[in-house]
């Protein structure tokens, strides 16, 4: 994972939120996750990937971003059922777009979905994990990165 990389994903947030929320969001400045780094907020949703690279993309929110964002759409029953549905769309989309800029070889998963926080998650050791923070309507959430090309033997 390299700048270039990481400029594709930023992209692909920056138009989810222009496109989606009609209003453009504040990315913050990415940088690498320690191990003590805890970045996991109400409702996430990972991606895992596969083919010629390998890891995952991960998007994590407060519950408040994401029932106000549902509600920017149009919808006003935003419930729990709705805010965890909508955070693995977010999530896929924006892997989605990652995908149409690095080619059939960026193949993803179907999104895994957390409602709360459960503490902890792993991520793979083989590959960096870069953090982005996303400032919408005063709240933060974060697009954590952990990619690497897939070593085939």
């Amino acid at each position: 994972m390299d700048e270039t990389h990481l400029k594709i994903f930023i992209k692909g947030t920056t138009n989810y939120f222009g496109q989606i929320a009609r209003e453009a969001a504040e990315i913050g400045t990415p940088y690498l996750k320690e191990d003590n780094d805890n970045v996991i907020l109400d409702y996430s949703a990972v991606i895992g990937i596969s083919g010629s690279y390998r890891g995952c993309v991960y998007y994590t929110a407060p519950k408040e971003m994401i029932r106000k964002l549902i509600i920017h759409m149009g919808e006003h029953n935003a419930d729990d059922a709705l805010c965890a549905d909508f955070v693995g769309e977010i999530a896929n989309t924006i892997a989605g777009n990652a995908q149409e800029e690095l080619g059939a070889g960026f193949m993803i998963s179907v999104p895994i979905v957390l409602a709360g926080n459960p503490g902890s998650v792993r991520f793979p050791k083989d590959a960096p994990t870069f953090v982005i923070p996303i400032i919408w309507q005063g709240n933060k959430s974060y697009l954590l990165i952990c990619v690497g090309e897939s070593i085939t033997a």
